[in-house]
């Protein structure tokens, strides 16, 4: 009788351990599934249908969130309805997953450009040259982000003029 509780306790240990392909599988292999679903969000996103390829997006990650393409392209969709926050938080997800990605990175710096951020994003656009040794198409982007902004603050700056105040004297 003891016998038998403890060979069904140790089979329950067993089974309720990962199985060697779970344990095996490269974080380079995204699950088809997730695959076919971010391409079905992509065909969404360049119709112009965002919150279909939003929705596809999420069901990609949902089928494997290791997607880090999915998750990049939300950032994207966030950073086109004009959400820098949110966008910010997506490229801080997919960095998780790979810290040398030279898109979430760059994507990051013109998200966090967008929001204002600039010493952030040039600390960005320095991590990605790092990263990136030759010229990227990404990097250059991102100076281009920050050079703009950069210049949009300086305008709106400028374009506030103060008013004199005139008053009188009442006496």
């Amino acid at each position: 009788m003891r016998i038998s509780f403890l060979a069904i306790g140790a089979g329950l240990v067993l089974a309720s351990l990962p199985t060697a392909s779970d344990a095996q599988r490269a974080d380079s292999d995204i699950l088809p599934r997730s695959i076919a679903l971010q391409h079905e969000g992509q065909q969404a996103q360049e119709a112009g249908d965002l919150n279909l390829a939003i929705d596809y997006y999420e069901s990609a990650l949902a089928a494997d969130p290791r997607n880090r393409s999915a998750i990049i392209a939300l950032a994207q969709v966030a950073r086109a309805q004009g959400l820098p926050g949110k966008a910010i938080g997506f490229y801080r997800e997919a960095l998780l997953l790979e810290p040398n990605d030279v898109v979430a990175l760059t994507g990051q710096g013109e998200a966090l450009a967008d929001k204002g951020a600039l010493e952030l994003a040039r600390e960005k656009l320095a991590e990605a040259k790092r990263v990136c040794a030759e010229k990227c198409p990404q990097v250059a982007a991102l100076e281009k982000t920050i050079h703009m902004s950069a210049e949009k603050k300086v305008v709106a700056a400028e374009a506030i003029i103060p008013k004199p105040v005139v008053t009188t004297s009442q006496n």
